[in-house]
């Protein structure tokens, strides 16, 4: 029995109404981490009606858990976060049905436990983990809603949604061990994860219902300093969607991505070597401050041809923190896999940083 004066304002919504808002009471969704993207995950799906929610998480709070994952308070403070976050999701909505696993994602618990959800939904911080929660949505074919956030920037996709590409097209092979840093180590603005959150909790609430169209097969990039955003559209794979067991071990760093750092650079340019700078950021980012002899190809057009450069020489790949031409390095390779292709460590923060101004056109 729907509550009529619970969700009053989503009954009157035109192509949702008492049909949408069944689905949703129907729905059985899996949240794998209760921390910043978890939480507005979390409320928003209890406040909607979602009608089983699983919360899934092994940490407890901390301090420094407090400016984004505003469900808690500093009361709880070295408390569990799913005892926390279950307890007030219960009072936000006790018509609905909450599950807790106080426990961390493996693989000897991945598959028994997604198989009674719809819908997983990815809110942790880390390469492996996701992985995992790909592999066994493939095997047990359930959608499943990606989120991720560095600092300013949140990336929102759905994978393996209606035979749609799956995480493993978009990142074939784990970056390497530091490639990429969370947000232990790189930082974030307490309302980033918010923001990136609440669009994983939308996407979730199109994929069961119907209404909308879902970003699967679309990588939808967020820049919150600039208010710009783009996507990339990513193209499925077939043998990624073949997966039928759980690898060994969960997926580590594996395969080593070629790179170059800053200073490596810096002699390449100093000595004159010859190679190919490609810049990947957008427009925007290019025309406030670039390296000299650098060629702008935006990311967010990179499924379209290649540049019109010597294949000859290596491609160095820039972007400003490394993230982006690691997603540009995998793309080209897939396109040419003849290609040199290298990913600056760092990218553009790292040579301002340990290089300073030199050679930087602003």
């Amino acid at each position: 029995m729907i509550n009529q004066e619970r969700y009053q304002r989503q009954l009157q919504l035109p192509g949702f109404g008492e049909e949408g808002q069944k689905k949703l009471a129907q729905a059985k969704v899996l949240v794998i981490g209760a921390g910043g993207l978890g939480v507005p995950v979390l409320q928003y799906l209890t406040g909607i009606g979602v009608g089983c929610i699983g919360v899934m998480d092994d940490d407890v709070v901390s301090l420094s858990n407090l400016h984004r994952q505003v469900i808690y308070g500093s009361e709880d403070i070295g408390r569990p976060k799913v005892d926390c976050c279950v307890a007030r999701l219960r009072q936000l909505n006790p018509d609905i049905t909450l599950k807790s696993f106080p426990t961390a994602l493996s693989k000897k618990n991945a598959l028994a436990i997604m198989e009674a959800f719809d819908v997983v939904v990815d809110a942790t911080d880390n390469f492996d983990a996701r992985y995992l929660i790909n592999d066994a949505c493939v095997i047990l074919k359930k959608p499943f809603i990606y989120g991720a956030i560095q600092q300013f920037e949140g990336h929102v996709s759905v994978f393996n949604f209606q035979g749609g590409p799956t995480y493993r097209c978009l990142y074939p092979n784990p970056p390497s061990n530091g490639q990429i840093p969370d947000c232990n180590t790189a930082g974030v603005l307490g309302i980033v994860p918010g923001l990136i959150g609440s669009y994983q909790a939308l996407e979730t609430i199109k994929v069961i219902t119907g209404i909308g169209k879902p970003l699967s097969g679309i990588l939808q990039v967020f820049d919150f300093l600039d208010n710009s955003q783009y996507n990339i559209r990513l193209t499925t794979r077939e043998e990624n969607k073949n997966i039928k067991s759980l690898p060994e071990d969960v997926p580590a760093s594996c395969t080593v991505e070629p790179s170059i750092s800053v200073d490596e650079l810096l002699l390449w340019m100093t000595e004159d070597k010859a190679f190919n700078l490609i810049d990947v950021r957008e427009d925007h980012e290019f025309n406030k401050g670039h390296l000299a002899q650098a060629i702008p190809f935006p990311l967010s057009r990179i499924h379209g041809n290649l540049p019109d450069l010597s294949k000859n020489k290596p491609w160095v790949i820039i972007c400003q923190q490394g993230g982006r031409s690691k997603k540009a390095v995998d793309f080209l390779k897939e396109k040419d896999p003849t290609l040199q292709l290298l990913n600056l460590t760092g990218g553009l923060n790292d040579w301002t940083k340990r290089i300073g101004s030199k050679f930087l056109v602003t």
